[in-house]
């Protein structure tokens, strides 16, 4: 059972203790990027915002999993990025695509969305961070 809004970590970026939304209306799952750079098959990407106390501003660079057409919760339909990683929540690490995304106007730099937390996690929105409590 996972909250409205969770803690998240992602081991092969470097990233512990990271504010995620979950939310079972969005299909794919965000992380925030202020660079993305499409190479060929490979994508460099910087994550999160200078501003973020967890930010460390190193480049990563990541095969191209694929590009996806994803309309935004204002309606607009656009093509991103997606790469497969790795996520820890509630002491579990689980494969996950995440499409890269500007997220700088979102109170949460990561999305978690319905193709993620199928078959793994029930939600119940009147919770928030059951990640920190275990």
């Amino acid at each position: 059972m996972i909250g409205r809004a969770e803690s998240v970590s992602f081991p092969e970026l470097s990233l512990d203790s990271i504010e995620a939304k979950v939310d079972t209306g969005a299909y794919t799952s965000s992380i925030h990027c202020h660079s993305v750079v499409a190479d060929g098959e490979k994508v460099h990407c910087i994550f999160l915002d200078p501003s973020h106390p967890h930010y460390t501003g190193e480049t990563l660079t990541f095969k191209v999993k694929k590009k996806v057409k994803v309309r935004s919760s204002n309606g607009i339909q656009e093509e991103r990025i997606m790469i497969t990683t790795k996520v820890t929540l509630l002491d579990q690490t689980f494969k996950i695509r995440l499409t890269l995304n500007d997220r700088s106007n979102m109170r949460y730099p990561v999305l978690l969305g319905r193709h993620f937390l199928k078959k793994k996690f029930l939600v119940d929105v009147t919770l928030k961070n059951q990640s920190l409590k275990s």
